[in-house]
């Protein structure tokens, strides 16, 4: 019996594609070579010192080395709420309608469990971030993959599944900007969600990770704009990109009371929360550092330019994405004989350049491959010159 086969949700995970990219990694640079790394989308930039300071500060004290609440101090949860009103015009009960998770990824795994029973079927867009997929195969559930090739394609598709499927799904789970397509959408796309999911009585969570990160003046929506929203949807908030946080593990689960307490339920079976001080430098965050998500925005976007420029002029063509921290790339033509997985060992083996192989990400992801903004603009040209004259050989 293999190591997996031995328990029962281990045996439903794929082989972890990506480990076979950091083992190459890994093995190039105990050689001494110089990997230029687009793989994890892993944020490079320091968080706002004065969020590092409130931390320290209030590590020091003791009343702050206790269990602290699941649920987020009630500080917190109305830092949160106020910027939903301040950015969005959002108003929220910062005692039913908000909960602090351990970062976005504990929140979308945690709320499957809490709302979805066997066989529920839970519909996304595919290729997808890992946990919108397997966090419904691990709570039982049906993951039904839709091709998003674009987001018309995706809701198109959505109305023909209700108009088709025996059993409608339970829950609609969306991202945009969507990683890894970088697929954006406008306020109207999700008005037409909303009202899918009401005609049809469905939940929608949308995993909101990069919602400061839209480029060329576009504004990513919350879907809690919506009017009405809040009856069916919750929306999943991080610090981790907008505020160089990713490390802290801090997200917010946002909107229908419902879906909120069914949360606030198993996690308070499974956690006693984020570290206090953790939570009290994020207060501070909200409070004093929007200027700063301007900044790291400015920062992803000017990368961006870099990179898809590069690759244009080096023979890859690429289209410029408005939003995430994300490239996603077509593989090369003379190069699509090869599966997304052999092509990143080959650019890994012949260019010192990671990225993260397509499959990855489901099968429709398959025929491309993902480069992370996480390499400031010097190293980011290296690597373009290492990729130009990998595909000229």
């Amino acid at each position: 019996m293999s190591e997996t086969e031995q328990f029962y949700r281990i045996a439903k995970l794929p082989p972890y594609v990506f480990a076979v990219i950091n083992e190459l990694k890994a093995k190039a640079r105990a050689a001494g070579q110089d990997v230029v790394d687009f793989g994890m989308g892993n944020p490079d930039g320091e968080t706002p010192t004065i969020i590092v300071d409130k931390l320290v500060e209030a590590a020091r004290q003791m009343k702050n080395h206790r269990y602290s609440m699941s649920r987020g101090i009630p500080q917190l949860r109305n830092e949160i709420v106020k910027r939903y009103k301040k950015n969005y015009g959002v108003e929220l009960d910062p005692e039913k309608e908000a909960i602090v998770t351990i970062g976005a990824k504990d929140a979308i795994a945690h709320l499957l469990f809490a709302i979805i029973a066997p066989g529920d079927a839970v519909v996304s867009p595919n290729p997808a971030y890992p946990i919108h997929q397997y966090g419904v195969i691990m709570a039982e559930g049906e993951a039904i993959m839709l091709p998003m090739p674009d987001a018309a394609t995706f809701l198109q598709g959505l109305k023909d599944l209700y108009a088709t499927a025996t059993k409608k799904p339970k829950v609609i789970l969306i991202s945009f900007p969507h990683n890894p397509t970088t697929t954006c959408v406008d306020l109207d796309f999700m008005k037409e969600i909303v009202a899918l999911a009401k005609e049809h009585g469905s939940w929608i969570v949308h995993d909101f990770a990069y919602a400061d990160l839209g480029f060329d003046g576009y504004k990513p929506p919350s879907i809690l704009e919506v009017p009405g929203a809040k009856d069916i949807a919750v929306e999943i908030f991080s610090m981790s990109k907008s505020y160089n946080m990713a490390g802290w593990r801090v997200g917010y689960c946002l909107g229908n009371a419902q879906i909120i307490y069914a949360l606030s339920r198993i996690k308070s079976y499974l956690d006693y929360g984020t570290f206090q001080p953790i939570q009290i430098a994020s207060i501070v965050a909200l409070r004093e550092c929007e200027e700063e998500t301007i900044k790291i925005r400015d920062v992803y976007e000017h990368r961006r330019d870099v990179l898809v420029a590069g690759l244009n002029a080096a023979g890859w063509p690429v289209e410029s994405p408005k939003g995430s921290m994300f490239l996603w790339a077509r593989i090369p033509e003379k190069f699509r004989h090869l599966t997304s997985l052999e092509f990143a060992q080959l650019l890994m083996e012949k260019a010192l350049v990671a990225v993260s192989p397509g499959i990855g990400f489901g099968p429709l992801g398959e025929g491309y491959v993902r480069f992370s903004f996480i390499e400031n603009p010097h190293r980011t040209r290296q690597a373009v010159r290492a990729i130009k004259q990998f595909l000229k050989d």
